[in-house]
């Protein structure tokens, strides 16, 4: 029999959190905990998004939900699944659930969580993005210099439609020559004004771009196969790529895919989705919440499929408590076993 549990964790941030959709300076994520009878617990994290109607108070009745079925009595992954199948709860909770427990397997077993998975380990330190909010642009140099920005190889920027150029022109300007994740979070509503956008960027002195990320809604696939010829920089899909998605469409859309293991699910869903994103002859990136060192220890383990990591949501809370993961230099480095 196991027995799970539930709790919730406050978590203020450094500094306010603002995308284009909103903002906030303290995020509610949820600590999954499940113990087998000998004693070997697991762990997981569950980062609710609102973007996805999922809030801390859903996530709890959800779980107490599930504790009512069948949940203490699985005795497998599979077993697992098939209760998740059923009660279809929120992805992040999904996510906590079957991570805290491949943690508990890998723990029985004496393995890694890569065994468990059937993927190759993790490099021994990943590197990793690190995202700049929207902010007023004249906040940009305190910021670069408070958060010491020039540490990271690759930069991410959230822009807006209002103050995107702006943004950007300040950034390159201080930093100039890096690596660029420009991420609109469905900010645009149109591909033309989009491509505008982006023939007004192209012009900024020391503007570097790796990749474009979401700029507009999931439901603009029309928009999005029109922009993947015309724009200029790898365009990426984030919110159009949830738990599942026509792969033979996003491939006319996009040319690579943001993988969040709390949006698709858990583990092995987190891995078919990278797995078909490379089949179909796309770019693999994973990318996070703003999540605790344990959410992110968890995405660590399948770095190994990704050509791409943003896995900065721990950087983000004010004295992030566990400590699993170790940043320097950029790179994330993750202790052997997730034990809280």
């Amino acid at each position: 029999m196991l027995i799970w549990t539930l709790q919730t964790r406050e978590l203020p941030l450094r500094f306010t959190w603002k995308i284009s959709r909103n903002f906030s300076t303290a995020k509610t994520n949820l600590l999954v905990r499940v113990t087998a009878a000998g004693g070997a617990v697991g762990w997981g994290e569950a980062a609710p998004n609102i973007r996805y109607g999922e809030t801390p108070a859903g996530l709890q009745a959800e779980f107490e939900q599930l504790l009512a079925t069948n949940l203490g009595k699985v005795q497998s992954l599979d077993e697992l699944g098939q209760v998740l199948d059923a009660q279809r709860p929120a992805h992040a909770l999904r996510f906590a659930l079957e991570s805290a427990y491949v943690h508990l397997l890998a723990n029985q077993a004496g393995q890694t969580v890569a065994q468990v998975l059937g993927v190759s380990a993790p490099a021994a330190a990943v590197p990793t993005a690190f995202t700049l909010p929207i902010m007023d642009p004249g906040a940009i140099p305190d910021f670069v210099r408070e958060q010491r920005m020039d540490r990271f190889e690759l930069l991410k920027i959230k822009v807006n439609e209002e103050s995107g150029y702006d943004l950007l022109r300040e950034l390159t300007r201080i930093l100039p020559g890096r690596p660029l994740i420009i991420d609109g979070n469905e900010a645009w509503t149109d591909a033309d004004k989009l491509l505008l956008f982006l023939e007004q960027i192209s012009a900024l002195p020391g503007l570097q771009v790796r990749l474009l990320e979401q700029p507009l809604p999931a439901a603009c696939a029309d928009h999005y196969r029109y922009l993947r010829p015309r724009v200029a920089y790898p365009l990426f899909a984030d919110e159009s790529v949830t738990d599942t998605a026509d792969f033979a469409d996003i491939a006319r859309q996009f040319h690579g895919v943001n993988m969040k293991l709390m949006k698709a699910g858990g583990y092995r869903n987190g891995i078919r989705l990278l797995r078909q994103t490379q089949a179909h002859g796309l770019q693999t990136m994973i990318g996070c919440m703003v999540e605790t060192s344990l959410g992110i220890w968890s995405a660590l383990q399948l770095s190994s499929l990704a050509q791409v990591c943003d896995l900065d949501g721990l950087l983000i809370v004010r004295d992030e408590p566990f400590g699993l993961v170790r940043e320097e230099n950029g790179r994330l480095t993750a202790a052997a076993t997730p034990q809280l």
